[in-house]
């Protein structure tokens, strides 16, 4: 859909992101919240559908229900943005929804989640008021440089999947309050929630970063991290295991989790409180491997690094992100901008082709997936 770029000062944007049980919505008005709210949805009613997709028409209905609550007036919007979901691996940016990605996030072309949901659900409502639907850098974004790619194994490539919605709005922000452009800057940014990512963004492009969906890199509260490989092949093929219980272990049932039982960051700190020598220990461990994630980016950016940016829920905690400056505060300044609103970071992404700053791009742009192929041979 070709975007129309209005004269106006003001826009008025609906912003959607699904959850597994909750949908989150807002209404802003340029980067401004007027409505954010968060519907809870019954787990008896999430499953009793069979498919992902088939809970589209459900969400759309308790939105609808839910801005009608809130005295929103439809006809007001300029656009709406959905959460991008599990689509193909794409470039950075905002992009229209077109028939192309509604089939990929229909059919969970790289598997089904809820946040697939975000942009039908955009495409659904915009489509009735005749405005555009976009998506913001959905995690499957993909800019890593051909070298990074190598695994050291031809049966495998590397793969960007990681948490760029915050970690590209936060890249951005960052910039404007330095009063320099993404694009000008070099950084390593941490995403550090139930899973944690760690960036190399060299001049507005994501150039390496762990796969946070398959849990590569540091452990984190709820993922395993890189483990040792022997001792993982040997348990896969031990016979104790199926492979949904493996894949648990790694991702869900990994890191804070597996040792100390709870995904809690504010827990674990409570635990270490009150004299619980193993707590902090694991603990540590986690912001020891956070510090070395970031010293391999370092290296990829030669050591001429302009900031290094800490974010999501585990940045609010204050002995952690010290624990993990106590490693790395050598290399450059550390900024730290805790948690993530990604109902923000969508507004501002459909905010920057309202007012012509940027073009939204069309699905799936690049076809990175032969280019992929051929960097391998």
């Amino acid at each position: 859909m070709e975007v129309t770029i209005l004269q106006k000062d003001n826009f008025q944007i609906l912003v959607i992101n699904p959850g597994s049980t909750s949908t989150k919505i807002g209404v802003f008005a340029n980067e401004v919240p007027i409505v954010e709210k968060t519907i809870r949805h019954e787990s008896s009613m999430i499953n009793s559908f069979k498919k992902m997709i088939d809970q589209y028409e459900f969400r759309k209905e308790t939105i609808l229900i839910a801005l009608k609550e809130e005295g929103v007036n439809l006809s007001e919007l300029d656009a709406i943005c959905g959460r991008g979901g599990l689509l193909r691996p794409i470039e950075g940016g905002t992009y229209s929804v077109n028939e192309q990605m509604l089939i990929d996030l229909k059919k969970g072309y790289a598997g089904q989640h809820a946040s697939n949901l975000g942009g039908i659900i955009a495409h659904q409502i915009a489509s009735e008021l005749h405005i555009p639907a976009f998506i913001v850098d959905p995690v499957v974004v993909d800019e890593l440089q051909p070298i990074a790619r190598i695994s050291g194994s031809s049966l495998f490539e590397r793969k960007s999947i990681f948490h760029a919605l915050n970690q590209k709005a936060v890249a951005r922000r960052v910039a404007n309050r330095l009063g320099k452009k993404y694009t000008d800057l070099q950084l390593i940014i941490v995403h550090m929630g139930g899973g944690i990512t760690v960036g190399v963004h060299k001049h507005g492009k994501v150039i390496d970063v762990n796969n946070g969906l398959h849990g590569e890199g540091p452990f984190s509260p709820e993922r395993a991290g890189t483990v040792p490989v022997g001792d993982l092949i040997s348990l896969c093929y031990s016979g104790k295991y199926y492979l949904d219980e493996i894949t648990k272990k790694l991702v869900g049932q990994g890191g804070l989790v597996a040792y100390l039982g709870t995904n809690d960051a504010l827990k674990v700190e409570t635990m270490i409180a009150n004299g619980n020598e193993r707590a902090k220990l694991v603990y540590d461990a986690m912001a020891y491997q956070v510090a070395k994630e970031i010293g391999s980016a370092s290296a990829v950016l030669q050591g001429n690094v302009d900031a290094i940016i800490l974010t999501g829920g585990l940045a609010y905690g204050k002995e952690f992100v010290n624990e993990i400056k106590s490693y790395i505060s050598w290399i450059a300044d550390v900024i730290v901008e805790p948690g993530e609103n990604e109902l923000q970071a969508l507004a501002e992404g459909a905010l920057r082709i309202l007012k012509g700053e940027e073009l939204a791009k069309d699905y799936p742009g690049k076809a990175i997936l032969k280019e992929r192929r051929d960097d391998i041979g």
